[in-house]
């Protein structure tokens, strides 16, 4: 199964746990991002061998993080919506796919997590669920996104990127430790695709897509200026030959530009493709609604983001591209399973108890 091969890289990572243990059993996640509520379901027969299989994934679309740029905190309205809609999942989990309260995990992501308010959200459903919800760092959820995005053997050429709603995150590996530990190098931009377009949208008279571009055109020296900061935490990320690049300003860019959605696990993509995909997106938007009339996959991406998150998305992504020294002569990957993988891998690690990266 493709969906599984690409998560199969938790396995070197799950050595230490017993044969038996978890055998035949179902778990579900719950992860409150900034541009959705995504759940999962995964059936594990031996994660030892890392047997196990995708039973269902799906997101409801709900900007939860908007707010948080006009004042740090989570809208009242957006709170209730998000837990309205992991509490009905939750519920789901239970009744449709039977899966037992003790193997639900549910997180909050860093981009949610940022916010000063946060608690109020976690209480609402501590108190309906009975479980302690997780914030996960950005470093945090960049492990867990390289565990599950990047094979193996890759690791040592590699760097993972991930362009979320709420901020960027990604890093790579450069060495083991004495212990054979693996050793991670975060990169965080407080940055992501709902809260730099609502920072760009405050200073916004007209609502037009023209006073869009000249806002946004405004705002690049800052994202140029926050991507350099981000790249200079760890310099040896420009020798990595390799980068795989997850999130929806990823996604959204490859189905619109390609007319279609990724069929492979990792699909490489070129710098200029982005480039040229970034004057289409601002000047030339007719052409994706005439496709998606065609093309449900089209027409997904187009229900998930406005044109306003599209541009900004992509602004993201071509920064952080264009940034990285000589990139033009490196491999570049969109990684299929990256809005998923870092969740499956969390809830793998957490019913095992073992945590062996640093």
């Amino acid at each position: 199964m493709k969906k599984n091969n690409a998560l199969k890289a938790i396995i070197i990572f799950v050595f230490l746990i017993p044969s038996a243990l978890f055998s035949q059993e179902i778990f579900g996640g719950i992860e409150i991002g900034s541009k959705g509520v995504k759940m999962s379901v995964i059936n594990v027969q031996n994660i030892k061998r890392g047997k196990y299989d995708v039973v269902d994934f799906w997101t409801e679309n709900v900007a939860v993080a908007k707010g948080i740029a006009i004042n740090g905190k989570l809208a009242d309205a957006d709170i209730e919506n998000a837990f309205n809609v992991a509490a009905k999942n939750y519920t789901k989990l239970v009744k449709e796919y039977k899966v037992e309260e003790k193997n639900i995990f549910i997180v909050v992501s860093s981009g949610v997590g940022m916010a000063e308010n946060v608690d109020v959200l976690l209480q609402k459903l501590r108190v309906f669920t009975n479980i302690d919800i997780a914030i996960i760092s950005s470093e945090i959820e960049a492990k867990l996104l390289l565990k599950g995005c990047i094979p193996p053997k890759e690791y040592a050429d590699s760097v993972i990127l991930d362009i979320g709603g709420g901020n960027t995150k990604g890093g790579y590996v450069e060495e083991f430790n004495n212990d054979d530990i693996l050793i991670f190098y975060p990169l965080t931009l407080d940055l992501g695709t709902v809260t730099f377009t609502e920072k760009i949208n405050k200073k916004a008279k007209t609502n037009t897509i023209n006073e869009y571009n000249e806002l946004l055109f405004n705002a690049l020296p800052e994202l140029r200026e926050q991507t350099d900061r981000l790249y200079k935490q760890s310099p040896k990320v420009f020798s990595k030959d390799k980068i795989y690049m997850s999130g929806g300003a990823v996604w959204a860019f490859y189905t619109l530009y390609k007319g279609k959605s990724a069929t492979e696990n990792f699909s490489p993509f070129e710098v200029k493709e982005v480039a040229e995909y970034n004057n289409m997106i601002k000047t030339d938007y007719a052409k994706f609604e005439a496709m998606a009339a065609q093309d449900k996959d089209v027409e997904k991406v187009l229900k998930t983001y406005s044109q306003k998150h599209l541009i900004t998305a992509n602004s993201i992504l071509l920064t952080l591209l264009e940034k990285i020294p000589n990139v033009r002569s490196k491999k570049i990957y969109f990684t299929k399973q990256g809005q998923m993988a870092w969740l499956l891998s969390y809830i793998a690690d957490s019913a095992k108890r073992v945590r062996n990266i640093k």
